[in-house]
């Protein structure tokens, strides 16, 4: 069985390093966020917006592609429909539930930060180079799909 010692000396353990980096690309995409109108938007609430799904979504699957509890997953749900990102509508396939689904501002904000992805992923193929951050986006898709193929692509 592997041991840590067994692990490469010249960088970090794999979760450092994608812990590390999340916290750079969440604090990079939240960077301009108050200046195109978004000063509301804490850094909790893209655990929800990371996860919402077009056309809508039940606050129990939500919650599990969240990684968070029902209860949490409620309250931002609660304050994001407040704040005017969510609305709540009752879902086609089943009368008493209720689908969350986004607003017009709410879509503004996705698009908004799909285009600071964007800019985030060029910045970052610019600093070590595009061809080599390709493949390390292929390959972390390709580790995804093996290890969770149902939330892979969705």
């Amino acid at each position: 069985m592997p041991s840590s010692s067994d692990l490469p000396p010249d960088r970090l353990a794999i979760g450092q390093l994608l812990v590390r980096l999340l916290r750079l690309f969440r604090d990079d995409l939240a960077a301009p966020a108050a200046d195109r109108g978004y000063d509301d938007i804490r850094e909790v609430h893209y655990q929800i917006f990371g996860n919402i799904r077009t056309g809508g979504i039940r606050l129990t699957e939500l919650a599990a592609r969240a990684q968070l509890s029902l209860a949490a997953a409620s309250e931002l749900v609660n304050d994001l429909a407040a704040l005017g990102y969510l609305t709540r509508r009752p879902d086609p396939q089943d009368g008493r539930a209720k689908l969350i689904d986004l607003t017009a501002r709410g879509q503004g904000l996705l698009a908004d930060a799909g285009d600071r992805v964007a800019d985030i992923e060029q910045r970052w193929g610019a600093a070590v180079g595009s061809h080599a951050f390709a493949d390390m986006c292929k390959t972390m898709q390709a580790l995804l799909d093996e290890l969770d193929p149902e939330q892979a692509r969705g």
